[in-house]
């Protein structure tokens, strides 16, 4: 996953902003894009990205036009780097080391509680013979429970989503509001559906807490956006 740095944005996008959707130069942007494919020796045209909305549709990289809509990402060739962008939702990347299968999952509390990551998850498995069982998964940065305050809406959506009661606390210095933690809620999907708890894999970073990350909460809008990526590994 980028962090910050590496970039040529200014001001709140300073530096390494992937985003083209939040008020930076476009042309900044390019420029930090092609610098992160680049790095894994891709050119741009080779970047699998999404039109983020949300939701739980999952597209499939070299076969869907980039840009299409959708919320994860799954493919199994090399040539293809697979982004998801991000700035406070949960981004998480599953790798299938028997399928040679990957995906890049966008997790906001929306997609989180409509099942994103269990879609993602059956279509690794109706595509490429994927096991729960096998698969190795990685949570990005994200803003953490500790500074996640939410409405009783959004609550009430997580109790629908079945979430765990550690995913969702009342806050004690906000009565009627609570504080939300997706990743807790997207662990218990991922291991209901039958991936062991110790291949999950979570950075721990808070995107709002941790100067390197954008945030768009902490920053009230005005904040860049990171990718989290994955490529599938070439088989001999």
């Amino acid at each position: 996953m980028t962090l910050r740095g590496g970039g040529v944005s200014r001001g709140p996008y300073a530096t390494l902003n992937l985003g083209l959707s939040v008020g930076d130069e476009p042309a900044a942007v390019a420029v930090n894009r092609e610098r992160v494919a680049a790095h894994f020796g891709l050119p741009i045209e080779r970047v699998m990205r999404l039109d983020q909305v949300h939701g739980k549709r999952v597209r499939v990289a070299g076969l869907d036009p980039i840009g299409s809509e959708g919320d994860a990402l799954i493919g199994d060739d090399p040539e293809w780097l697979l982004v998801v962008s991000a700035a406070d939702c949960l981004p998480v990347l599953v790798h299938d080391p028997v399928a040679g299968a990957v995906a890049a999952i966008h997790a906001g509390w929306r997609g989180a509680v409509a099942g994103v990551v269990p879609a993602a998850l059956n279509a690794l498995g109706e595509r490429y013979g994927s096991d729960p069982g096998r698969v190795n998964v990685w949570f990005g940065a994200a803003i953490r429970a500790a500074r996640y305050q939410v409405g009783p809406e959004v609550a009430e959506a997580f109790r629908r989503a079945d979430a765990p009661s550690a995913a969702l606390s009342p806050d004690p210095l906000a009565p009627g509001r609570y504080r939300a933690d997706v990743p807790t809620l997207v662990r218990a999907q991922l291991e209901r559906g039958g991936v062991p708890g110790v291949r999950i894999f979570d950075s721990g970073v808070c995107t709002s807490a941790d100067p390197r990350c954008y945030s768009h909460r902490r920053d009230a809008g005005r904040s860049g956006r990171h990718w989290a990526v994955i490529r599938a590994v070439p088989r001999a």
